[in-house]
């Protein structure tokens, strides 16, 4: 996948102009790359639009204009893009209720090790994830994950932890928007 370059990445004030039509892109694509797993999984697999349109907002909202803080956004948001033949992703743990949060957290501590992206040839392609957001005693509700494919067909996403072990089938536009990014 390709990065983000900091030649690509523009001022805040040059950003403003193209901002609504970049927005309304991005938006559209991530509709594309958000999956439903179950009540409480989303995974939103990050493509190099929808990185560079993180680090605009970021950059929008902090109001960062020093040339350390721009390569911090852009190293920080690139390392969410896999390598080629492996898919990055922000997988997101929902759970609404806030008396319950703290509890599932704690007990889904080990759930990064349980997702999967199931292929065509029948292989369950295990998460990668990053160590650094699993804490002691929880997980963190974003979790930063990779799946490593090569060149399989991806047309499942699921998680076999046994408190939420569910399966979601993907959309042939899904697969195929996935399958891009693998090349």
């Amino acid at each position: 996948m390709r990065r983000v370059t900091r030649e690509e990445v523009r001022s805040r004030e040059e950003y403003e102009k193209t901002r609504e039509a970049f927005r309304r892109s991005v938006l559209e694509q991530k509709d594309r790359r958000r999956i439903h797993v179950g009540e409480h999984l989303t995974f939103l697999f990050e493509n190099h639009d929808t990185v560079l349109y993180q680090i605009q907002e970021m950059i929008r909202a902090e109001g960062i204009h020093g040339e350390a803080e721009i390569r911090h956004e852009m190293d920080t948001y690139n390392e969410l893009l896999g390598d080629k033949g492996e898919l990055g992703c922000v997988l997101l743990v929902e759970i609404p209720d806030p008396a319950k949060r703290p509890e599932l957290l704690a007990r889904w501590k080990g759930l990064p090790e349980t997702l999967f992206i199931g292929t065509r040839s029948g292989d369950r392609v295990p998460a990668v994830f990053d160590t650094r957001q699993v804490g002691g005693d929880r997980i963190s509700s974003v979790q930063y994950l990779k799946f490593r494919l090569g060149d399989r067909v991806p047309v499942t996403i699921g998680c076999s932890h046994p408190d939420i072990a569910t399966e979601t089938t993907l959309s042939p536009e899904q697969a195929a928007t996935l399958c891009g990014d693998l090349l």
